[in-house]
């Protein structure tokens, strides 16, 4: 399961330096077969301890943490829903993506200018949102126009279809993003499959330190509930070249941030994770929350999920606390499941599949 985040940004807010930042942490993409990587793309691993412990108690040869792409967007000016800049490269570019990480300038430098009149993070925010909404409008405009004929013949959906465009047409109208309006089972559908750029999950970069930041603003954030981490991407770049120790001896943050930037991502989408272990490999897989075992099946194999009979479920902590299957089997804590399980964050999986 391929899970991509685009990160956007005006000009000189530290975009490229969270980039180069990404690129030096990501994962041998020999791992990942068939994983052709443009030069703008970052394929970086989700910390996880429990991979590790797993890997210790079964002694496996091979592990495999999930992993996430980042994809690092042309940057974008004020007009690029007009085709100004790059803009649409960048607006393109963000059709491709699962996600976006907005990364905001919250710090004063003189050195790196400062393409606006001031630091003002929601101003930026503001710019960046303007410029999906306008294009967004855009495309809902024209969808309408051609589906409003289409609904003559009273084909149901297309009506329906019309119907929740026409709702985003009002909501993009009154310049408000559609990921944060609330929608039923069916106009999602409907809306999904035109990758409208304000339809994405969004997190919130702040680039700098907490006291760069005025209560006044977190206020705004916290309040509207936009998902958001500081970092102070030059420092967390330089912080990388250097071991633990060293940082703590050089003032550098001990604690890399960008390892919760990529859970935070991992998390936007309401994703788990779920692991298969033994002697040959551990590995972590990803999965929607409130998927099934047999779909868990499919993201390891096709087949398991067509040929799907039972899974046998453990919890990691549980398995790591008993130090391995036999004494989980003794216990009784290795439960059966069939189709209808809910697959939870961090069980670990056995698919028992027939021919």
């Amino acid at each position: 399961m391929s899970l991509s985040i685009g990160i956007v940004g005006l000009p000189n807010v530290g975009k490229s330096t969270l980039f180069e930042a990404i690129t030096k942490k990501q994962v041998e993409r020999s791992n990942y077969p068939f994983c052709t990587i443009d030069p703008n793309v970052g394929v970086v691993a989700v910390p996880d301890k429990r991979v590790d412990e797993l890997v210790e108690l079964t002694n496996s040869a091979k592990k495999v943490y999930t992993i996430v792409e980042f994809v690092d967007i042309a940057g974008l000016v004020k007009g690029a829903s007009k085709g100004e800049g790059l803009g649409n490269k960048f607006l393109a570019n963000i059709r491709e993506v699962n996600a976006i990480i907005y990364v905001l300038r919250c710090f004063e430098n003189e050195k790196i200018i400062n393409t606006q009149s001031s630091v003002d993070i929601l101003r930026d925010k503001e710019i960046l949102d303007m410029e999906m909404i306008v294009k967004d409008l855009d495309a809902v405009e024209k969808r309408i126009q051609s589906l409003e004929k289409d609904a003559k013949t009273g084909d149901k959906e297309i009506i329906k279809e019309l119907e929740a465009l026409k709702r985003a047409e009002s909501f993009l109208g009154d310049e408000r993003l559609l990921i944060e309006q609330d929608w039923d089972k069916d106009e999602k559908r409907c809306l999904n499959k035109y990758q409208f750029l304000t339809l994405k999950p969004r997190l919130y970069l702040l680039n700098g330190e907490e006291k760069d930041i005025s209560e006044n603003v977190l206020q705004v954030f916290e309040k509207n509930n936009w998902r958001f981490v500081f970092i102070d991407v030059l420092a967390e770049f330089e912080a990388m070249e250097f071991k633990p120790e060293e940082r703590a001896s050089l003032g550098l943050p001990i604690d890399l941030r960008l390892d919760v930037l990529i859970k935070e991502s991992y998390e936007l989408l309401d994703l788990i994770t779920f692991f298969t272990t033994g002697p040959d490999e551990t590995r972590a897989w990803t999965l929607k929350r409130g998927a099934t075992a047999p779909q868990a099946g499919g993201v390891i194999h096709s087949d398991f999920e067509n040929c799907f009979i039972k899974a046998d479920v453990i919890n990691s902590q549980e398995l790591i606390n008993v130090c391995g299957f036999v004494k989980a089997k003794e216990k009784g804590l290795i439960n059966t499941v069939g189709k209808g399980y809910i697959v939870q964050d961090g069980d670990v999986i056995e698919i028992k599949a027939g021919a």
